[in-house]
């Protein structure tokens, strides 16, 4: 593996019914060309060294003995090939015949798995499994292996465990993959001959979405296909492989295809040890430990570039949930509070725009007058006429109440108060004017009985971006788990559904420049101030905190997702230079993240401190600095 991936492929291969030797050497060629791909964990269907629908040659002694024959033949191709193998094949052990699953790494056979979970036709030829049954066996006269449904898992020597399952067995009341995954499992392999049928195609995924979710595990199904025999039934080849509850490759049926994609093992421990509090019993697996050889990196996975914004096809439903969501947490606090204003600072910048936009939705919701939205402008030393008018517009389309209050004079009074010279354009001369206005909010609030609604997002509470005590603090924050990048396609969303002169209005923030605008503007009255030349692209910022919270990555694994995604616009200093950046911030900030106001949940990743993250003030942040540093060595 390599940065916690693993590459997986599960491969439906053309055979013939009974013509094992034919299958043998189909097998051989799916293998050198998997294992040359870089694959590490590849799964075949059900019974594919003979195919899954011979009937009752079955009961014939000299098949049994080819099939056997086979699997010693398959197990010594693979020798100097270090890809863990799952095929399928009928076995006769002490007088009875069991469905088996046999994995094969190096020229080694290192375990038998039988079915437990036998269907009412198989039964005519097959013994289930006693669940409890754990066996040393020779495989022909050759080499021991264990044989066992429930005490058998592969570990290999870097992190990554694997169990594996037979067809059914998914939907028994326990399946064996429970007690793999229990025992330290992460990815379950289910070699399977489950025939087409309308209807079941849906079943099978769903169970594996459910169940990959519920147990926070990888799952690699293997189906049969092209070549069983069509006698009053139809084998497809749907192939899948899941991580944690979502659907990252599958097959069309009868296209003959394979599902490979590369398994992300790291962020599956991240996600059971998050969930997952009860203590292994370690008895009940025998592990093999072997070593799997891969380092190819990622080549078939894709990534988004904003993992925060949904799929295009379901960005509308997904963003009229958020907004309906945060107009609705709104509307709840400003009822229980028995506000009668919502005051709002209104820059014409981004975050002020959803946010207002927000208590529009709420007041909606109250059946309250939009004249007790009191938007205010406060203009200082960096505002420019292009967001001061866009603010004032967007106030009078919605139709809240503005009041406009000019800060200079106060922030003046205010330097010479402290005796700071105004001509000093320092870290005082910018915050003063941010504690100003929140300063001005709250007391408005105060007259008129009303709640101050923030607006800082999460991509700059993460950043620490935010003057203490100034813009970090309201009365209830409604973009406290929007991400810059989210903010965006909200407030795109919204100019879309609304139509006239307010989507123009919003179109042209989207347009402009991200600014505190804390220091004058420019000679031609444009702004001086860019956030992103200070801090960095907010869309690296958000991929590295999605990477950092929801996915648990390490300094080099989200530098590697990083370049991978990006490389075609940034270069590896840039990378670097933002992710260390990003680190020295995200920790020496979190004094403002612990004392942060409420604000609604949405998503998976939330920084608020009583439902999302949870970290000292005072975390150092060395070792995650040593690992960035060394990336680039």
């Amino acid at each position: 593996m390599k940065y916690g991936f693993l590459k997986v492929a599960a491969v439906s291969p053309e055979l013939k019914v009974a013509d094992v030797k034919f299958n043998v050497a189909n097998l051989k060629e799916e293998i050198s060309n998997y294992a040359a791909k870089g694959v590490e964990l590849l799964v075949f269907p059900e019974l594919c060294i003979c195919g899954s629908s011979c009937g009752d040659l079955f009961f014939q002694s000299f098949f049994l003995k080819e099939c056997k024959q086979a699997l010693k033949e398959l197990a010594a191709f693979t020798a100097g090939i270090s890809t863990l193998i799952f095929v399928g094949l009928p076995f006769d052990y002490q007088g009875k015949l069991y469905n088996c699953a046999a994995a094969i790494l190096n020229g080694e056979v290192l375990a038998i798995i039988p079915k437990t979970n036998i269907t009412e036709r198989e039964s005519r030829y097959f013994s289930a499994a006693d669940v409890n049954v754990y066996q040393v066996i020779n495989v022909s006269n050759d080499y021991d292996t264990y044989f066992s449904c429930s005490k058998v898992i592969v570990d290999e020597s870097h992190g990554v465990c694997v169990g594996c399952e037979i067809g059914e067995d998914m939907f028994a009341d326990v399946p064996p993959s429970v007690e793999y995954l229990n025992a330290g499992a992460q990815v379950i392999v289910n070699i399977s001959a489950m025939e087409e049928c309308i209807g079941t195609a849906e079943y099978i995924e769903n169970t594996i979405k459910t169940f990959s979710a519920r147990k926070h595990c990888g799952y690699v199904l293997a189906n049969a296909g092209v070549g069983e025999t069509t006698s009053g039934r139809v084998y497809s080849g749907r192939n899948y492989v899941a991580e944690n509850g979502k659907i990252l490759a599958k097959t069309q049926p009868f296209s003959g295809n394979a599902a490979i994609i590369e398994l992300d093992v790291g962020f599956l421990a991240f996600e059971k040890r998050k969930h997952e509090k009860t203590s292994l019993v370690n008895e009940d697996v025998i592990p093999i430990y072997r070593s799997f050889v891969g380092d190819k990196g990622l080549a078939i996975r894709k990534f988004s570039k904003t993992p925060f914004i949904p799929a295009e096809s379901e960005q509308a439903e997904r963003f009229e949930l958020i907004l309906s969501m945060q107009s609705q947490a709104l509307a709840k606090r400003i009822k229980h509070t028995c506000a009668t204003t919502a005051v709002i600072g209104v820059s014409g910048g981004l975050d002020s725009t959803l946010a207002l936009l927000v208590v529009s939705r709420a007041f909606e919701l109250l059946k309250k007058d939009k004249k007790d939205v009191l938007a205010i402008t406060m203009p200082g030393f960096g505002t420019t006429g292009k967001t001061y008018n866009n603010a004032l517009k967007m106030i009078d389309e919605i139709g809240a109440t503005t009041r406009a209050i000019k800060i200079t004079d106060s922030v003046l009074q205010h330097f010479k108060d402290i005796g700071h010279d105004p001509a000093k354009t320092d870290v005082t001369y910018e915050n003063a004017q941010a504690r100003m206005r929140t300063l001005i909010l709250m007391d408005v609030a105060n007259q008129t009985n009303g709640l101050v609604i923030g607006t800082g997002d999460l991509s700059e509470i993460a950043l620490g971006w935010c003057t203490y005590n100034g813009d970090h603090m309201s009365m209830y924050s409604v973009n406290s788990s929007i991400p810059k990048t989210l903010v965006k396609g909200l407030v795109r969303y919204e100019a879309s559904r609304l139509g006239g002169a307010l989507s123009a209005v919003l179109s042209d923030v989207l347009r402009t420049d991200i600014s505190p605008e804390l220091l004058p503007p420019e000679q031609s009255g444009a702004i001086a101030q860019k956030t992103e030349d200070l801090v960095g692209p907010y869309e690296l910022h958000d991929f590295y905190l999605y990477y950092i919270i929801r996915r648990g990555c390490c300094p080099k694994k989200i530098f590697a997702l990083a370049k991978y995604v990006f490389g075609e616009s940034y270069g590896d200093i840039t990378l670097h230079k933002w992710l260390k950046n990003f680190y020295k911030r995200f920790f020496t900030q979190q004094f403002k993240r612990s004392c942060a106001p409420d604000g609604v949940k949405i998503g998976s990743v939330s920084l608020e401190p009583t439902e999302g993250w949870k970290m000292p003030s005072d975390a150092c942040v060395s070792l995650w600095l040593e690992e960035v540093e060394k990336i680039l060595q």
